[in-house]
């Protein structure tokens, strides 16, 4: 019998404790799995007047690409796309200065590494 939790759910517990680990960090929570056609951003937050586009990645294993690593230009162009769309729709924060930022999410035993990377990327 698996122990390993059904696809999906684990990236959705790291999800959760990104958000906490930012909430602590001063950050607010606006919205979190914002989809559109481009995309998906994991979570929306404010920091002071900035807004914040976070993209939580977690890697079980570490022999492949680590998580900070995996958000490639590819990665990127879908992040800015969905970022863009969610600025359209939500005129007043278009107004504010944003940024990209990174939550990456080292394997481990019980303690996970949680490294935060701001301005991971800039928009293109």
């Amino acid at each position: 019998m698996s122990t390993r939790p059904p696809p999906g759910k684990k990236g959705h517990e790291e999800e959760a404790r990104a958000c906490l680990y930012l909430q602590k960090q001063g950050l607010a929570l606006r919205e979190r799995n914002y989809r559109c056609r481009h995309g998906e951003i994991d979570l929306i937050m404010d920091e002071g007047e900035t807004l914040v586009f976070v993209e939580v990645r977690y890697r079980g294993n570490a022999r492949y690409t680590g998580a900070a690593e995996s958000v490639d230009r590819r990665k990127q162009a879908k992040l800015t796309a969905t970022a863009l769309h969610y600025l359209q729709a939500h005129r007043n924060a278009a107004q504010r200065p944003a940024r990209f930022d990174v939550i990456a999410i080292a394997p481990g035993t019980e303690l996970r590494r949680i490294e935060w990377i701001k301005n991971a990327f800039y928009a293109e």
